[in-house]
């Protein structure tokens, strides 16, 4: 319980938490159940919690990825990468402008921007929209 009274965790998280604590003849799958149908343990909220968490600073592949990790289903992670992908040119612009803030002078400079936002986990065209209205050419710009 105390996990659950910190933050949400998804079914496969408090299962790999619990784990190391199960004895032989306690069924583990039957203390989730119960959870779940009292609703204190939620896939979607978890879900929910950390993609409102983590928005502002990240794009939806990473955020995916750290869904994948926490053990939520891909069809829960499906039905709210839409959501995600809306949002990302403009988390993506203001990730750059906290960091950067200026364009980039040189080639050397612009790779390092990039490699920047990919490793937030930003798409490629994502980044190159960022970069091309920073350049003052936002001719691609949705």
């Amino acid at each position: 319980m105390r996990y659950l009274a910190r933050r949400e965790h998804s079914r496969g998280e408090l299962r790999q938490k619990l784990q190391p604590y199960v004895q032989e003849d306690e069924d583990l799958e039957a203390v989730l159940d119960e959870l779940e149908e009292r609703n204190w343990l939620s896939d979607a909220r978890a879900a929910t919690q950390l993609v409102d968490a983590k928005r502002g600073r990240f794009g939806s592949q990473r955020i995916a990825h750290e869904l994948r990790q926490r053990g939520i289903g891909d069809d829960l992670i499906a039905a709210t990468l839409p959501e995600l992908k809306a949002s990302e040119l403009e988390s993506a612009r203001d990730v750059w402008q906290r960091k950067f803030g200026k364009p980039p002078q040189d080639a050397v400079e612009k790779a390092r921007q990039i490699r920047f936002l990919q490793s937030r986990g930003f798409s490629a065209e994502v980044i190159l929209k960022v970069l091309k209205s920073a350049a003052g050419n936002p001719s691609d710009e949705d």
